[in-house]
């Protein structure tokens, strides 16, 4: 099975702290790379697709955008899906492409989240998240809500918070080869161990940057395809899981939606995880990507932190993952937090990936995660 859709353009705009930059800025910034890079006009763009800014909150903010650039899509939507946004905007961009209600949807993503918030400001947004009434009032945060995550997880399987260090020190390795990622400084597992503990018994360093930044994707129907410059990397398969919104309400701690969303997208794309050459999957903590490669398939359960510690998430290991540095260690500024993953795909399948470029990348796993392991979005890239 095809989708019949592209991504026919990919840009990352500078990430970290990025004095002066607005949330619309780095959008724009994003886009116009976007489809400079696909070889298109801005006129070229039939569909835009955005997420949700904290530092410039509207309801429709794809709207806002379009306004801001002064383009007049003939199909434009915001998305709201935490983490995932980025991922469930990409496979909404391909059905639209696939359908013919598009020719290029460009799906953009952008925010200024260390220089556009205050401290206070980031924690009160990040509060929304617990449930009004039964988690809010007892002082529920997203750190302590993944712990409760990493607390069953640990009982259950066995798994050490040195083995959830060192996925953090992987991380670290693979953005010490991007020269545009916000920390690039080495870390042990020591050091990880030793930061200051944010919800037990998860570490500072077990969790994900706060950055300013933006990307964008342009995606295109195959006969529009024929039109764009660069190498096109087709979208081969989709699919999403939803098990809860609030953790409270979760039927396991342990299982899931990205067991469902990423056997929806093998099985479209007819492929196994064995076959994956990369995967770029949300990390908003450690504890995130464990229970995510395991739940998806690519290690058995409590394997992957002591797969991290032997080096086979890193470069030349079993599966290359987060070869950017992730959300820990690359950036993350909101949505295009979860666009980075997938714009980080895009080079490697293109073979643009420099020093972190794994040989031969043919297929790309990215996957997405919003809210509290909440809703998912897992896709299959891949180029001939």
């Amino acid at each position: 099975m095809t989708m019949n859709a592209f991504i026919t353009g990919a840009f990352d705009t500078a990430v970290g702290e990025l004095p002066g930059s607005s949330c619309m800025g780095l959008h724009a910034q994003a886009a116009m790379g976007a489809v400079d890079d696909a070889g298109l006009k801005l006129s070229d763009i039939d569909g835009v697709l955005c997420a949700y800014s904290f530092t410039q909150p509207h309801l429709m903010l794809a709207s806002v955008f379009c306004e801001y650039l002064g383009i007049h899509p003939g199909f434009c939507a915001a998305v709201q899906a935490g983490g995932a946004s980025a991922a469930i905007m990409l496979m909404q961009a391909a059905a639209l492409v696939a359908s013919g209600q598009c020719r290029h949807v460009l799906v953009v993503t952008g925010d200024n989240r260390v220089t556009g918030m205050s401290r206070d400001g980031a924690v009160a947004a990040l509060s929304e998240v617990g449930h009004p009434e039964f988690e809010r009032p007892f002082g529920i945060s997203v750190p302590a809500s993944y712990a409760l995550v990493a607390q069953r997880y640990m009982h259950e399987y066995g798994v050490t918070s040195e083995q959830l260090a060192a996925i953090a020190v992987e991380h670290r390795r693979h953005a010490g080869r991007h020269p545009k990622a916000h920390k690039r400084e080495p870390i042990t597992v020591e050091e990880v161990l030793a930061s200051r503990i944010i919800a037990s018994p998860l570490h500072m360093l077990d969790c994900c940057l706060i950055s300013d930044g933006g990307a964008a994707l342009v995606i295109s129907s195959r006969a529009a395809a024929a039109d764009t410059r660069g190498k096109p990397v087709e979208i081969l398969g989709a699919g999403q899981g939803h098990t809860h919104e609030h953790i409270v309400a979760a039927p396991s701690l342990t299982d899931f939606g990205c067991k469902a969303s990423s056997r929806a997208a093998f099985e479209r794309a007819g492929v196994k995880a064995a076959d994956i050459d990369v995967a770029e999957i949300y990390d908003s903590f450690t504890i995130t990507l464990a229970v995510e490669l395991e739940s998806i398939g690519f290690f058995q359960r409590g394997e992957a932190g002591a797969a991290a510690a032997q080096g086979e998430l890193g470069l030349g290991g079993r599966l290359p993952c987060n070869t950017h540095g992730g959300l820990m260690s690359y950036g993350h500024s909101g949505a295009a937090g979860g666009m980075f993953h997938a714009v980080e795909a895009v080079h490697q399948l293109r073979g643009r990936a420099e020093a972190r470029q794994v040989k031969d990348a043919r297929l790309a796993f990215v996957h997405g995660d919003g809210g509290i392991l909440s809703a998912h979005c897992s896709l299959v890239l891949g180029v001939n």
